[in-house]
């Protein structure tokens, strides 16, 4: 118990937080025909989470180092745990899309905490051995998620997919508190709340004005106000941090190339790669008819190759430059997600496969490789902060993916159907329009829309893996290759004494 003990710990709440970004995707058409929910609404249901969890997840991290990781890792897991709650009884789209939010809250707490218990409780081998493990459960959970949520959602309902949080979130507790230590960051630190506060200002109302632009317009008086206050919450971050005692992000690293071009790369990946996976559910389940479950096992080609490639790149690719793994991953995502752009009126799923493989290529390219190039591209005792920040600006590019992709996606179709037409079939919807328009119209739409999506997602990741080569210049021993360099550098981050916070990166 004492070997296994912390790590089980850990590696149960990691597990969960990780599963509820996948697994309520094949849920989304369920949901909104329970709900009576609109694109927008699921598009909340899906950035609720993943925003909360990017805003917070480097303060929350700092809070920890003052508080105690142990004690902050067990508060998020409550939280998490009644966020879930709510999620499983919500009446109507807008309580969803709330207690998802809290959720984020939480997971965020546990994402932040999660290295650096492992490091105050393993060393040496025992502590590459630990992260190994962690690195195979963080795969195992986006690969399980779409299935389990298929699974869950065609058997006791969409609401399962969060009430089998709680009996975990309790055995997390019990189990943390029994076994894991309390440990806390240096004496002297400071939560810098001005710039938590100036950055969740700026993510959301970023993500906030690209949804409202799918329904109301780009010009409109929302959109505008919205980019106004994001422009507004970003030129108050930069000042906060330029002050700040203990920034969240000392802003002279921005002056390094390497460590810019691989938060470009953070950014674009989980955008390019994920941000069209939701409407591609929607669409099976939608249009095609699929099952839930069918329709989870569609993503398999998807995450089965980005869970294979990941284990061979750390045992095959050792030495290699990090900036070639994870700029050729990029572009192997944007050529996937280019491919995927062949849809219209009679497609079939299947068409869907070849890039869905590219994309699992690249993702397994990416993802071992991303935080440890990170961590090489900036001093050690910075190496911390740049750890959680690669982790917040993967889960920022997932939600402004999700965000912006759906937008292009609704402009699309709108171009076929009425207003609001889009949304709704969207929404799960399509049975109420077929009596207006012919179900070849609303195919073509839809699919139509699709391909755009898909089209701007291969734009995105390939400048991304264009900017990555170009700017991630880090030597051979020190960019981090896939496997064993990274994994070292990570443990590094959070042992590292000035580290504001770390989060895993699966």
């Amino acid at each position: 118990m004492r070997t296994w003990g912390p790590l089980t710990a850990v590696c149960l709440g990691t597990f969960m937080l990780l599963l509820d970004v996948t697994i309520v995707v094949v849920a989304l058409p369920d949901m909104a025909r329970s709900l009576h929910a609109s694109l927008s609404d699921l598009q909340w249901v899906v950035d609720g989470y993943a925003l909360a969890l990017a805003a917070l997840l480097l303060g929350i991290g700092a809070a920890a180092d003052i508080l105690g990781r142990r004690t902050m890792h067990v508060a998020g897991v409550a939280l998490f745990a009644l966020a879930s709650l709510l999620c499983g009884f919500a009446s109507g789209p807008g309580l969803l899309v709330a207690a998802r939010g809290l959720q984020g809250v939480g997971a965020a707490a546990m994402f932040a905490t999660t290295l650096p218990l492992l490091g105050s409780v393993y060393h040496g081998r025992q502590r590459s051995a630990a992260l190994g493990i962690w690195g195979a459960v963080s795969g195992a959970a986006a690969a399980v998620g779409p299935v389990l949520g298929g699974l869950l959602t065609e058997g006791p309902g969409w609401r399962w997919i969060f009430f089998v949080n709680l009996p975990v979130s309790v055995a997390s507790i019990w189990l943390t508190l029994r076994v894991v230590p309390e440990s806390k960051g240096p004496r002297g630190m400071r939560i810098d709340w001005a710039g938590t506060a100036t950055f969740a200002g700026f993510a959301g109302a970023l993500t906030y004005g690209v949804v409202r632009a799918g329904s109301d317009g780009w010009t409109s008086t929302v959109t505008t106000a919205s980019f106004a206050l994001a422009a507004l919450s970003l030129t108050g971050f930069v000042l906060v941090e330029r002050r700040a005692a203990h920034p969240l992000l000392d802003l002279s690293l921005l002056r390094k190339p390497a460590f810019v071009g691989v938060m470009a790369g953070a950014l674009a990946f989980n955008a390019a790669a994920f941000g069209v996976i939701p409407y591609l559910s929607i669409w099976m389940q939608t249009v095609l008819g699929m099952s839930p479950v069918r329709g989870g096992l569609t993503l398999l080609p998807l995450t089965g190759a980005a869970v294979v490639v990941a284990i061979l790149t750390g045992k095959l690719l050792h030495g290699v430059p990090a900036r070639l793994t994870i700029g050729g991953g990029l572009l192997l995502i944007g050529a996937g997600a280019f491919c995927q752009a062949v849809l219209d009126a009679g497609t079939n799923w299947t068409m869907l496969v070849p890039g869905m493989v590219l994309v699992g290529i690249g993702t397994g390219f990416v993802s071992p490789s991303i935080a440890g190039a990170a961590l090489a591209a900036v001093p050690q005792e910075r190496s911390g902060m740049a750890g959680g920040a690669v982790n917040t600006v993967r889960q920022l590019g997932y939600a402004l993916g999700v965000a912006v992709f759906g937008t292009v996606l609704t402009s699309r179709m709108q171009d076929t159907l009425p207003p609001g037409a889009a949304h709704t079939l969207a929404g799960g919807g399509a049975g109420a329009l077929r009596g207006t328009f012919s179900e070849q119209a609303l195919r073509a739409a839809f699919a139509s829309g699709l391909d755009t999506a898909s089209v701007a997602a291969g734009v995105t990741g390939m400048i991304a893996g264009a900017l990555v080569l170009v700017l991630v210049r880090t030597p051979r021993a020190a960019a981090g290759p896939a496997g064993t360099e990274a994994a070292s550098d990570t443990s590094r981050a959070s042992d590292t004494s000035a580290a504001k916070a770390t989060a895993p990166h699966g």
